[in-house]
């Protein structure tokens, strides 16, 4: 496929080097004195609350009166808790129903949602002054390190997979959504023109229809940026391009979009109004399918510069399964550290998986790995991590969290100056996160007793693991009833893999998205859990110390259930 600039290219490379250069120089300077930044991150986030419920019934005033940055960081600690979610609920809620000035001054802009510890997802309220600051700000900056590490990277389209940009709304008619959403809808409209396909595109709700209409817009194009958070994603995508790839020809070719999928009429419309007859690209895409059989992106996008995507953690088993799929030339750019709660810096260089923190936006601090079963672990700022070490960590952020555990395990990787950067290594603290779904332990304990009242099946153990070479959960069970078969068990399964989609949004949204697969099934021996026990006692561990999650991501215990399978 020829190069083919979209309309008004060096004005958008312009604009975003122009603010990007403005940015990144900002974060350097402020990164020379890491300690600076971050007393005035967190004194200003104190001022701006001490009035609000939340600060003073943690006494924001008083810490204020710190006579220095030590002080203040030690009355900060001394009066706030690490908090998690469930710490702070009972605050969002206030919010929820219409109450200002609780942990925030005002009332949020926003709610995103992503699933919690409990069956209740979580509401993470987003603030104008956070949305403005971080989110808006940060993806300048993101688009920015774009250019500055593949030029050509916004002479094409860009296929930007969010989610939905509102959803919903609380009980007092905030509403909540995508935070990826609403930053995409609320690009510059000099950028809109990089969009093969409105933002409607994403309120499909049959996950292949979606695809399949994400893909028909997409593949008629030039595609030289793909953005989307997961490697899955891309998997699923291409899974669509092999099942569909005629249907799309026969769409390019006519300007059509097919019926053959359940795409609502209201969206259906809006899309076909984008659409025109293009026989010349789909004779293209058909010569391709002749010369290849299978059609890969790096035949149809030839031009791709950069794929913006997460490859650490657990997403690097999906990505690897498709980075040969794109063309040579083509960089992938590390999505970076963020999540719901926090967005805590950006990646600036591409192949790299390393975040740079920004000291002067949020305040950080760490525990270190090996204390993290502590009742009273070593807090560390961010000038005190060391590179190769392994942290939790705590941030707090103009959006009322405070000392909020992320429950996320990173390395410290280098520094910008005296701003660390880090990778994702995984979730702690019973969170197990194949394609995105953060399925805890809680989660999980709480679907099986449904599923055991609404089968009349009864177990006396169970125990799950994350299979990340087959997407999926393998389920473990003895149950009280030895004669139990093994399609009772399966059918118990199923009964539970409804209640998990229930309990946790995101793994209903995989689920139904296909990205992560049914979930196997395994009966246990008898004493099933006696006999692991046993071996690992007899491998060293300490009998009265001896504990087991129910729901785990290990590869040697699960190793060790196999063995115990009827």
């Amino acid at each position: 496929m020829k190069e083919q600039r979209v309309k008004g290219w060096w004005f958008i490379r312009f604009a975003l080097t122009l603010v990007g250069k403005k940015g990144i120089g900002e974060m350097k300077r402020a990164s020379k004195d890491a300690r600076k930044a971050q007393d005035q991150t967190l004194r200003s986030f104190l001022t701006a609350s001490k009035d609000t419920v939340y600060g003073k019934e943690h006494h924001f005033e008083d810490i204020l009166k710190a006579e220095g940055p030590e002080d203040l960081l030690r009355r900060y600690r001394e009066r706030v808790p690490i908090n998690d979610y469930e710490d702070l609920r009972s605050y969002i809620e206030r919010h929820k129903n219409g109450e200002s000035d609780v942990l925030f001054p005002g009332k949020p802009k926003m709610y995103a949602t992503t699933s919690g510890t409990t069956k209740d997802p979580k509401w993470i309220p987003i603030t104008e002054q956070y949305y403005q600051e971080v989110y808006k700000t940060m993806n300048q900056l993101w688009f920015y390190t774009l250019i500055m590490n593949k030029p050509k990277t916004f002479y094409g389209k860009t296929l930007s997979i969010v989610g939905k940009a509102i959803e919903g709304a609380a009980p007092d008619g905030t509403v909540y959504g995508s935070i990826s959403g609403i930053s995409q809808r609320d690009i510059p409209a000099f950028m809109d023109v990089l969009h093969p396909a409105p933002a409607d595109i994403f309120h499909i709700s049959d996950y292949k229809a979606r695809y399949y209409a994400i893909m028909r817009m997409g593949i008629e194009q030039d595609v030289t940026l793909i953005i989307t958070a997961n490697p899955s994603t891309l998997v699923e995508m291409q899974n669509n391009a092999n099942e569909f790839y005629d249907e799309y020809v026969e769409d390019i070719e006519k300007g059509t979009l097919s019926h053959s999928r359940p795409i609502p009429d209201e969206i259906r419309a809006v899309l076909e109004k984008r659409l025109k007859p293009n026989p010349v690209r789909a004779a293209e895409l058909r010569a391709l399918k002749e010369k290849y059989g299978t059609v890969l992106p790096k035949y149809y996008w030839p031009n791709m510069q950069v794929v913006n995507v997460w490859f650490c953690g657990n997403t690097n088993i999906f990505f690897e399964k498709v980075r040969d799929s794109f063309p040579e030339n083509c960089v992938f750019h590390e999505m970076g550290y963020f999540s719901t709660e926090c967005r805590a810096g950006i990646v600036l260089k591409s192949n790299s998986p390393d975040t740079v923190i920004f000291g002067h936006k949020i305040f950080f601090e760490f525990i270190h790995e090996s204390e993290l079963e502590s009742e009273n672990p070593r807090i560390y700022r961010m000038d005190e991590v060391k590179k190769g070490e392994r942290y939790c960590m705590i941030v707090t952020t103009s959006a009322g969290l405070y000392r909020y555990n992320m429950n996320d395990l990173v390395e410290i990787t280098g520094f910008v100056n005296q701003f660390p950067t880090l990778k994702l290594i995984q979730k702690v603290n019973g969170t197990v996160n194949i394609t995105g779904e953060k399925l805890h332990e809680r989660q999980f304990v709480e679907a099986v007793h449904a599923a055991e009242k609404a089968t009349g099946n009864r177990v006396a153990f169970f125990i799950g693991f994350a299979d990340t070479s087959k997407v999926t959960y393998r389920f473990y069970y003895e149950f009280v009833n030895a004669d139990i078969t093994q399609e009772k068990a399966e059918n118990f399964t199923r009964v539970l893999d409804e209640y998990l989609k229930k309990y946790n949004i995101e793994y209903e949204a995989k689920r139904s998205s296909n990205r992560l697969k049914e979930p196997e099934t395994a009966l246990l021996v008898k004493e099933s859990f006696e006999k692991f026990k046993a071996t690992c006692i007899d491998k060293g561990y300490r009998d009265g110390q001896f504990k087991v999650n129910l729901l785990m991501q290990d590869e040697k215990r699960h190793a060790m259930f196999k063995e115990l399978v009827l």
